[in-house]
């Protein structure tokens, strides 16, 4: 099995976070989960060293020659210099990348690189709430999602602001290993294997007096649990001791999505798994998942994620230690 190189394309001034996380996420060795894991290479966009917010420097061992033949080709955020003129350089090797038919990423205001590569014209794309606005009016080709964690359009992949540099990794990994890895690798960084809602949970403030989503946090695990039962508003709601209208209006500030939309995705995702994890019956799955048959099963699972569970079986079955 070929080895999926990963190349970080940096610039001066990153922000630290930006960078650790692909670190963290495809740099550590986790052949023990699939083997070979990820090969990351740190490449140099402009001449080093390069700095790091927060007074810290580093030194990549590659330079752009080093996206040449990656898988995946990895812009993080960048600083407002360089959102405002990306290097000619890195813009030219993006697309060449993108040409030969690497899969191409941003992360936060690395959107700006991908945007005047070109990559973005004609398609969704997310970056940071607070660029929303500027990053439209520079690039008006590009169609801006403001509500998102990221945008997956197969072959170019955006995310909105900092933290979603997490979403977007653990994503990647998913598409390529499956989500029983993609859950472990998260488990392991003690973070949620996937965040309901989007960014604009994030982007406006709750009013004085509204409850947080960690107000409903014990709900959510308690419906984790009892994924296989029937399960109600008025059940969700009686656990959170709210009427089932406030609890609706809660639990969509909260995530972004209604609660039965919700358990929906998250009994697909139990689905999902359980696919790739065992050699249970499709109609045992959908027993033990809430669907109570095949068919309904069948049904969300395609609609959720555009093929059959007999086909995402064979596509991503594989042994998880």
């Amino acid at each position: 099995m070929k080895r999926h190189v990963v190349a970080l394309a940096l610039t001066d001034d990153i922000p630290v976070f930006e960078l650790a996380v692909p670190c963290e996420v495809f740099g550590i060795d986790r052949s023990d989960l699939v083997d070979p894991w990820y090969e990351l290479r740190l490449c140099a966009a402009e001449p080093g060293p390069l700095s790091v917010r927060s007074g810290l420097t580093v030194q990549p061992p590659y330079g752009l020659e080093g996206l040449a033949d990656a898988d995946t080709v990895l812009v993080p955020a960048c600083s407002r210099m360089t959102q405002c003129g990306p290097p000619d350089a890195l813009v030219d090797a993006v697309r060449a990348a993108h040409a030969r038919g690497a899969r191409i990423a941003s992360i936060c205001s690395g959107a700006y690189v991908l945007a005047a590569s070109g990559l973005l014209d004609g398609r969704r794309a997310t970056t940071h709430w607070m660029n929303m606005v500027d990053f439209a009016h520079r690039y008006p080709e590009v169609k801006v999602d403001r509500e998102v964690l990221y945008v997956d359009e197969g072959d170019v992949l955006t995310s909105a602001g900092t933290g979603s540099a997490i979403d977007l990794c653990l994503h990647l990994v998913r598409c390529d290993f499956g989500a029983a890895v993609a859950n472990e690798v998260a488990r392991r960084m003690v973070v949620p294997p996937h965040r309901e809602g989007g960014q604009s949970q994030f982007a406006q403030p709750l009013a004085r007096g509204d409850h947080r989503a960690d107000d409903i946090a014990p709900v959510l695990d308690w419906a984790r649990e009892r994924l296989g039962q029937p399960l109600t508003v008025a059940q969700l709601a009686a656990q959170a001791h709210l009427s089932p209208r406030t609890f609706a209006r809660r639990f969509r500030d909260g995530l972004g999505v209604s609660p039965l939309q919700w358990i929906l995705e998250q009994r697909i995702r139990l689905a999902q798994e359980l696919l790739e994890t065992t050699d249970e019956p499709i109609e045992r799955i959908a027993w033990r998942t809430g669907f109570g048959t095949a068919v309904n099963m069948r049904q969300h699972f395609r609609r959720f994620t555009s093929i059959s569970p007999h086909t995402y079986r064979q596509t991503f079955r594989r042994p998880v230690p």
